[in-house]
Formats: C-alpha cells, structure tokens, sequence
C-alpha cells in the first residue's frame, strides 16, 4: 500500500514542499524537494522605502485620476459631456486596437466584446457585456475612467469618458445616436439587464436602491 504525505513548511523566509512516498514496510523512500524563495513576512512599510524599494509615492494628480465615485442615480458624477459621433472617434483613436471595429473584441487582446449577448445570461452560452449584463449605465461611466484605456488609464477627459460611453451605448441600441450623456442623462438610461440583480441580504452589505 502507497500512500503520498504532502508537507508545507516555513523556514527561514523559504517555502519547502516536500513529496514522501513510501511502502508498507518503508523499504522505498522517495524524496523530492522543491525550494522556492518565498518570504513569509512583510515589513509595515512594505512598499516605497520599504524592504523592496519598490514603486513611487502617489502623487495628488494620481489619486485624482481614480478618485471618482459614480453612483447610479448620478452622485459623484463630473460636469461634462459627449455624444456619440464623439464618442466615435475617441473608440476609434483609443478602444478599438482592442475591443474591435464591431465592438466584439480582437481575437489575442484579452478584451471583451462590449455589446450583443442580450438575454443570453439564462442560456448555456451566456455573453456577459455591457449590453448585457451591466446594471447601471454609471458602471460603465466609472469603469471607463478608472481603468481605460488599457496602455493608458486615467487619460481620457471627462468629456471623452461621456462621449465613448454615449457611442457604446449607441452602437448596443441602449442609447439614441442623436443623445447628448452629461451627468443629468446619464444616469436616467435604463439598462437592459437593470433587474437582473438580486439584493444581498447580509446586514453588513450595502445594496443601492
């Protein structure tokens, strides 16, 4: 009878996992190790000046890059505004390497198809994208400024964030072509799969209304 003994230890900053085979009567003894440097702590200063000298400060202008907070109803939301043939040329200038001509995604990028998949979330093939899946047209707002573009985020002006949010929403038939998105109309868009979500009833979870 064989059995296999898996054992983690710490010492001294180095992981060791050690693989042990043996027989009933413990003739055959195999032994393998695998030694990874891998440090069990972390100095409270980890980070700038810390034991790795890694990264810089984050300065104001930074932070203010993704200090945004977009609610559903239009809070936090920054003046400003665009519309969809804007929008158009800024996807066309900074989303559309990516995310694709049809808004589908590029084969190899990693980016996700932005629109289609409606009404595909109960099937067996669900397609999750803006079109969707996404609640609120402010997510979008927010996850734009925040994280977009890819080899760039944080660089699109307010009203380059409501321009390529009105041209895809447009292009996803969610948004009139002809609409202006400020921080007034934006947050009066009814998303496809606005119901779609159901609250959480934990008491220490915030559910927005």
């Amino acid at each position: 009878m064989l059995f296999k003994a898996g054992l983690l230890q710490q010492m001294e900053g180095l992981v060791m996992f050690t693989n042990i085979k043996t027989s009933n009567y413990f003739s055959t003894l195999t032994l393998s190790l695998i030694l990874a440097a891998v440090p069990i702590k972390s100095s409270a200063a980890s980070g700038y000046g810390g034991p790795y000298n890694f990264g810089t400060p984050a300065s104001p202008a930074d932070i203010a890059l993704i200090d945004i907070d977009a609610m559903p109803d239009g809070r936090g939301l920054p003046p400003g505004s665009g519309d969809y043939n804007t929008g158009k040329l800024v996807y066309t200038s900074n989303c559309m390497a990516c995310h694709g001509v049809d808004l589908g995604g590029v084969a190899g990028t990693g980016a996700a198809a932005l629109i289609g998949g409606r009404d595909s979330l109960a099937s067996g093939k669900p397609k999750k994208t803006v079109e969707s899946y996404w609640p609120y047209a402010s997510t979008v707002f927010d996850y734009v400024k925040r994280a977009m573009p890819f080899n760039a985020p944080g660089s699109l002006s307010d009203d380059e964030v409501y321009a390529v949010v009105a041209y895809v929403l447009g292009e996803a038939n969610i948004l009139d072509k002809t609409a202006t998105l400020n921080a007034t109309s934006l947050p009066m868009i009814d998303m496809p799969n606005k119901d779609g979500f159901i609250s959480d009833p934990r008491p220490d979870v915030f559910n927005y209304e």
